[in-house]
């Protein structure tokens, strides 16, 4: 899979993000000289693991018959020692239905194997980057 970055020259640093057939756009905060006209990189990178989390839980709870409702992850993030070396993201996982408190904990702990959460803390990541 290829995804495509196209700067928007309408804005300071916006770009628009090319995924299959979706669009989204990523700029800067107002505070690194963006408009703040979409999510900047950090947002995406936390939302990804949210998502995964959220969409993880969905998935697991079907596939066993376990009655979730609705599923919602509330992402805080600290990157006050990111410099240092550790970012940090603490993830509430909002659960309804008619569920018990072993399913509760059962999908906490599957929605802590979603694989971008794996990606994010088990997996080396290799980045090249090239000139084209």
């Amino acid at each position: 899979m290829t995804i495509k970055v196209i700067r928007d020259q309408s804005l300071p640093m916006r770009h628009i993000v090319h995924v299959r057939n979706h669009i989204l756009s990523a700029d800067g905060t107002l505070e690194e000289g963006g408009n703040d006209a979409g999510p900047s990189p950090h947002d995406l990178y936390d939302a990804a693991v949210s998502a995964c989390k959220a969409l993880t839980v969905v998935w697991y709870a079907k596939r066993k018959g376990i009655p979730v409702e609705d599923v919602q992850v509330t992402t805080e993030r600290d990157a006050s020692e990111e410099r240092h070396g550790t970012y940090r993201l603490a993830a509430t996982l909002h659960l309804t239905g008619d569920l018990t408190d072993a399913q509760r904990e059962e999908l906490l702990a599957i929605s802590q194997k979603c694989p971008i959460h794996k990606l994010m803390t088990a997996v080396t990541t290799e980045i090249t980057t090239v000139l084209g």
